[in-house]
């Protein structure tokens, strides 16, 4: 248990969970994980995805389903779990990108719903079974320093995980607490956010110095350099092909 007092114990395999680690960067990011020989728990809110992410993992990679907008489900999923060394939140509903008249109050709370609140709770539940070393990651986006008309959701909410990155890695230390600000990348998320997601991320692409759009893996190397470099707290790690320059 975490109780911010360093502890000398060694574990010598690493234990990760990743809460929507069934598709997209999440998956990826369980995988390079698993790769790099750590104990994997994957949770989503979909048993099929769960189901099918394990049997891609093998190994000893675990699944769960997991509502991340229930509180209580949270904190019995936390103690079943137990100790462990990592935690990635990647969990969020498809992307909301229209403009601020047409927003309505119950699809932003929705979009806050998983994507903030589920962020914060979660990290409230793992810290107690987080061992010494341990690290929490969040995921933030491009439109948080760069916003575009129509991303004022988008906008917000990224901007609302850095700054509880930036708050946790100072109340949770000597635990640490980072995040991944992300671009574009090649995921099934667009499916469900625009019409054409290939040419919307082809047109992505062409705006960026690097002339391309992420892609999974490139993301999840982020993500493990922040989980194994133990001098990294309240960093917020741009991986956006250079979306900030452009």
């Amino acid at each position: 248990m975490n109780d911010n007092t360093p502890h000398t114990t060694q574990h010598t395999t690493q234990r990760v969970i990743v809460i929507g680690g069934t598709s997209g960067v999440g998956f990826a990011v369980a995988r390079a994980a698993a790769d790099r020989g750590s104990d994997v728990v994957v949770a989503s809110s979909n048993p099929e995805r769960v189901d099918r992410a394990v049997q891609r993992l093998g190994g000893r990679a675990e699944g769960v389903t997991l509502d991340v907008a229930d509180d209580t489900a949270l904190a019995a999923f936390f103690s079943r779990i137990g100790e462990f060394d990592h935690l990635v939140y990647t969990a969020g509903e498809p992307l909301v990108l229209k403009p601020l008249a047409d927003l309505t109050g119950a699809e932003a709370r929705t979009f806050f719903e998983r994507r903030f609140w589920g962020a914060l709770l979660a990290a409230k539940h793992a810290t107690p079974h987080l061992r010494s070393g341990g690290s929490i990651t969040f995921t933030s986006g491009a439109f948080a320093t760069r916003p575009a008309p129509g991303t004022s959701l988008g906008a917000g909410i990224t901007a609302a995980v850095e700054g509880l990155t930036r708050a946790l890695a100072v109340e949770l230390a000597p635990l640490r607490v980072n995040a991944v600000r992300l671009g574009a990348i090649h995921t099934e998320l667009w499916d469900s956010t625009v019409p054409d997601p290939e040419a919307f991320l082809r047109a992505q692409g062409s705006a960026l110095p690097v002339q391309r759009v992420g892609t999974p893996d490139e993301a999840a190397a982020a993500y493990l350099h922040l989980l194994h470099n133990g001098y990294a707290t309240g960093t917020v790690l741009t991986l956006d092909g250079g979306a900030s320059l452009a």
